[in-house]
């Protein structure tokens, strides 16, 4: 089983869960072409770590992409940047900048019957 992290992409978890539930469970040809005609912002930050994961699978246990799917997808909160605005009357609001961090494992399919 290989695996991947990709930890604080600028995005929110709101925002990134749809494209992880999307190639959840899916074969790794399959999320590859899903995620790349996205539109989302966060479909590419998920792209990035899903070749990531195919390439430590090919190389570190050399296993072929084609018998590889989507195992695990996790989007775990990251850390929130805090900075303000100013606003009328001298005062000011609070923006919250937030990160996620997203983690892939592959796993070889067994031979179907």
């Amino acid at each position: 089983m290989s695996k991947t992290k990709l930890n604080n992409q600028r995005s929110s978890v709101k925002k990134t869960q749809p494209a992880a539930n999307m190639i959840r469970g899916k074969s790794v040809s399959y999320a590859t072409n899903a995620l790349a005609y996205s539109p989302q912002k966060s479909c590419a930050a998920m792209l990035k770590a899903l070749k990531s994961a195919v390439a430590n699978a090919e190389n570190n246990e050399n296993k072929d992409s084609d018998t590889l799917y989507v195992s695990e997808v996790r989007v775990n909160k990251g850390p929130t940047l805090k900075r303000w605005r100013a606003r009328a009357k001298g005062r000011s609001t609070r923006i919250l900048k937030r990160s996620v961090h997203i983690q892939i494992k592959l796993a070889e399919q067994s031979e179907i019957k």
